[in-house]
């Protein structure tokens, strides 16, 4: 029975030292579903330089691929080999691939998923607020008034059952958000901030929200994730 990869990608401009063996078990893999072509041969070309890209077919699955694209793609799943890389991270891990692999279980595929980075793992274990009891949350509102209501409830969930709560943000979005948390969070709970996880302005900091006042610095325009408890 042909298996499904599920290839990491880098989540900054350093790249990642990839298993070797996860290098060799792609080494013949021939079709991808990608979603960003640009970003997924690079990595191929990164994981190995000799890596024939023009016998590859790369096929898009992002956010915009829809049921009836998923069905078109099993026949292509059940013939051969086949891998998913994300634009950055982990397939399925707040990126696109959830449909496929499912149908890829339901046609009693294996699903080989290989060792790479996930901000959201990295940002946790460094944040020392406890991976025990978490919740990815995905991203917030574009909406004000809603994404205060948002970050008032997890900073309930996360007072009344001891759940750490992450949220991600877009890069030209972390002033706003940061200034949310700001106004909204109480003085004595914690909030990590980990920006461009793994690349050179790296920046992690726990604090409480007393502190993040005092502390009051502008975020770079860089991928982050907020964690409260």
């Amino acid at each position: 029975m042909p298996r499904l990869f599920l290839i990491p990608n880098s989540i900054s401009e350093r790249g990642f030292d990839a298993d070797p063996n996860a290098v060799s078990a792609i080494a013949h893999v021939r079709l991808f579903f990608v979603e960003g072509l640009k970003s997924a041969r690079r990595l191929l070309k990164q994981l190995n330089p000799d890596f024939p890209l023009q016998e590859c077919l790369f096929l898009d699955y992002n956010e915009h691929t829809t049921s009836a694209q998923i069905k078109e793609y099993v026949p292509l799943l059940k013939a051969q080999d086949s891998g998913i890389i994300s634009e950055s991270g982990c397939p399925c891990i707040a990126d696109p691939g959830v449909d496929l692999v499912l149908a890829a279980h339901q046609h009693n595929m294996d699903i080989i998923p290989l060792i790479g980075p996930s901000s959201i793992v990295l940002a946790l274990m460094a944040s020392g607020l406890g991976g025990q009891n978490f919740a990815f949350n995905g991203y917030l509102s574009k909406d004000a008034k809603e994404r205060a209501v948002k970050i008032k409830n997890l900073e309930k969930r996360a007072k009344q059952e001891g759940q750490t709560q992450i949220v991600m943000e877009a890069p030209y979005r972390n002033q706003n958000v940061m200034d949310d948390l700001l106004a909204h969070l109480d003085v004595k709970t914690l909030l990590c901030v980990a920006l461009d996880i793994t690349g050179k302005a790296q920046f992690i900091r726990t604090k409480t929200m007393q502190e993040w006042r005092n502390f009051n610095v502008p975020l770079p325009k860089k991928p982050a994730l907020f964690i409260i408890k």
